[in-house]
């Protein structure tokens, strides 16, 4: 029997709202989106036909809280609820709670949702059927993790009993490490999850993690649409993801394929999930069922032709799927990048700020899947992903190579992003070679940041000043219909210098009765014409070669992106600014977050390496460690603090900052 939706609320934000949003649009559905304080500018609250605001800033005050949505939907008249991933799409509760409500579920029962959501009754459950799963031990209250940890033998995963998205989790080499490492998956796991209950499970530091998405109705049919391969992760989380995987042979493919629908019918599975494994040579090992749409899913949509969100739409009105197992077929290769506002130099520390400048390429075909926009803000409450990324090729290689220029040429400034990082993982002859196991970032050593060479830099740095002296003219009162830069006797060249890292350039300049401008820098001179000066951008032809690039100034920033991608110049003012060297001593907050708890005083001697104190944002824990042995001289916060990035957290002898009693 089938209920028709007519108006669907999404429990969720930023891209899989949007996401989810488009096929509801696409089927005729009505929408509703629901959003925290933070979130009021975004995108997807303007592109549903209502928004709620949740009244709250934190995921707890907002996406996390059942009743809230569940009034959210009764003062829409909405009549069914998308979870989308993370937040609630895995609480078996809310899922209850929402059929208790009269309203349609997209996604599968609750019963489903309990059982594969606690890992370790999902472990119990696959053993039963026979799939083969990795050795495992709960750590209830009081349990001996030492001895745990001994029998299944180091290095051991701690992983949160009800987690995701990589977080609870935590690897261990030693018994050392043991106790602090449980104690941080638990409060992490708790703080994202509602439950810290963690379990201990073998580590394999060098295998592939391919899942397989399967897809069930309520008229007893299921199907797989093959495997995905999300190897390349970073802090257990993927950030790379393909289909199918380089890895899996036809012959293996089916075998893995069986397995998971196997698991799937045996819980009477429902809508779109995924079974996770494990994989070594021709070995494989379950790790979990994800009872939710998968951040990953385009690349699956990509070789196969579906669109999971509409199939899961279909399924939750309890009509049957259109296609059986011999229907589905694979079609070239997809591969998918999770754009992060993140700094790869810090350890993919989360980045927050303000996107000034985003500009999807256009170079060639590719799927933006994206919660951003030009003038959004990155703040420490939510998860950092700006878009997902996804091209679909006929071979692996031209997609690597097309996904590598397509994030190259896309234009992203304001903050700190994974986006070069990602360019140099996808360009790797290992990635290229299909060599990606889950420890290829720490074997493989992509690079984490583009280094632009000189002669890109300076450049860059002749056309920022030359599209400054445009705008100047151009917002000139005084003789305004004069040729830019017109003198009726010679003049000196006009200077102006730049700074980029820890790079400084000069640039000369001086207009030529021919319009044209004579530039120097470095040494060097050019012959440089001015072309067109548009809105965000200009065209200039130096020594006979035309470039074009998009500008964006932000007081002395300059935001500049050319043919090899994106980088910033500051414009270094002509005078000296007043006032001495501020301060730089001391350990300072390496982003905006709370202070978890301190774990020394002033007057503490410390150890390099030892835990100081720890610091929570976007549901993660980061540890704050002493870079050498010294002495505490200051502890300048204490648990329960919230700090701004760059804060000063502790002073260390040797360190004591300038100017400061």
């Amino acid at each position: 029997m089938t209920k028709p939706i007519t108006r669907l609320l999404i429990a969720n934000r930023g891209e899989i709202a949007r996401r989810i949003l488009r096929s509801a649009h696409e089927m005729g559905l009505g929408s509703v989106a629901v959003f925290a304080d933070p979130d009021a500018n975004e995108p997807f609250v303007r592109e549903a036909d209502q928004a709620v605001a949740l009244r709250g800033t934190t995921s707890a005050e907002t996406y996390l809280d059942a009743g809230k949505i569940l009034e959210a939907a009764r003062r829409t008249g909405a009549d069914a609820i998308h979870p989308g991933y993370g937040f609630l799409a895995e609480n078996a509760d809310f899922a209850r709670a929402v059929g208790e409500a009269g309203l349609i579920w997209v996604g599968p029962p609750a019963a489903a949702i309990a059982e594969m959501g606690d890992k370790l009754s999902a472990k119990r459950r696959m053993q039963a059927a026979g799939v083969p799963t990795l050795p495992a031990v709960e750590l209830k209250p009081g349990a001996d993790a030492k001895r745990a940890a001994r029998e299944i033998g180091f290095p051991v995963l701690v992983k949160a009993a009800a987690g995701g998205g990589g977080k609870g989790m935590r690897v261990v080499e030693s018994e050392a490490d043991l106790a602090d490492a449980v104690e941080s998956a638990r409060r992490e796991a708790g703080s994202s999850f509602g439950d810290d209950t963690v379990f201990l499970e073998r580590w394999l530091s060098s295998s592939r993690h391919v899942e397989i998405q399967i897809l069930g109705d309520s008229h007893g049919n299921l199907v797989h649409c093959f495997e995905r391969e999300c190897s390349i992760q970073r802090r257990h989380q993927k950030i790379i993801e393909e289909a199918p995987s380089p890895a899996v042979s036809p012959e293996l493919r089916e075998q893995m394929g069986e397995a998971a629908a196997s698991a799937g019918r045996a819980i009477g599975y429902t809508s779109a999930g995924t079974v996770e494994f494990l994989l070594q040579g021709e070995d494989f090992w379950f790790l979990e069922v994800n009872t939710r749409l998968q951040v990953e899913h385009p690349v699956t949509e990509a070789i196969t032709g579906l669109d999971l969100v509409r199939e899961q739409l279909r399924v939750a009105q309890g009509e049957k799927l259109g296609f059986a197992q011999a229907d589905l077929s694979i079609d070239g290769h997809a591969i998918e990048a999770r754009l992060y506002a993140e700094d790869p130099e810090r350890d993919f520390l989360p980045a927050t700020g303000h996107i000034l400048a985003w500009q999807p390429s256009t170079t060639t075909g590719a799927r933006f899947d994206s919660g951003v926009e030009t003038g959004s803000e990155v703040g420490i409450a939510f998860d950092p992903m700006l878009a997902k990324v996804i091209v679909h090729a006929p071979t692996r290689r031209e997609a690597a190579l097309r996904l590598a220029r397509v994030l190259e040429t896309t234009r992203v400034q304001g903050l700190v992003t994974n986006r070069d990082f990602l360019v140099a993982t996808l360009r790797t002859p290992e990635f290229l070679a299909g060599d990606t196991t889950t420890d290829f970032i720490e074997r493989v050593g992509p690079a984490r940041r583009r280094l632009p060479a000189r002669a890109e830099l300076a450049e860059a740095a002749v056309l920022v000043a030359l599209a400054a002296q445009c705008d100047r003219r151009a917002a000139a009162r005084v003789l305004p219909t004069l040729p830019t830069g017109w003198r009726n006797t010679p003049m000196p060249r006009e200077q102006v210098g730049f700074r980029s890292g820890d790079e400084e350039l000069t640039v000369h300049y001086r207009s030529r009765r021919d319009g044209g401008f004579d530039a120097e820098i470095d040494g060097i001179d050019h012959d440089v014409r001015v072309g067109e000066r548009t809105a965000d951008g200009l065209s200039l032809e130096i020594d006979g070669r035309r470039i074009f690039a998009t500008l964006t100034r932000d007081g002395d920033r300059w935001l500049v992106h050319g043919p090899a991608g994106d980088l910033e110049l500051l414009q270094l003012p002509r005078f000296p600014a007043p006032g001495g060297e501020g301060d730089t001593g001391g350990l300072r907050a390496p982003m905006p977050g709370k202070v978890l708890s301190t774990h020394v005083s002033a007057g503490d001697s410390v150890e390099a390496g030892q835990l100081l104190l720890v610091l929570e944002a976007m549901k993660m824990e980061h540890r704050i460690t002493a870079p050498r042995d010294a002495e505490v001289v200051e502890l300048r916060v204490a648990e329960g603090d919230q700090v701004a990035n760059g804060e000063l957290l502790v002073v260390l002898s040797g360190d004591e900052p300038e100017g400061e009693g």
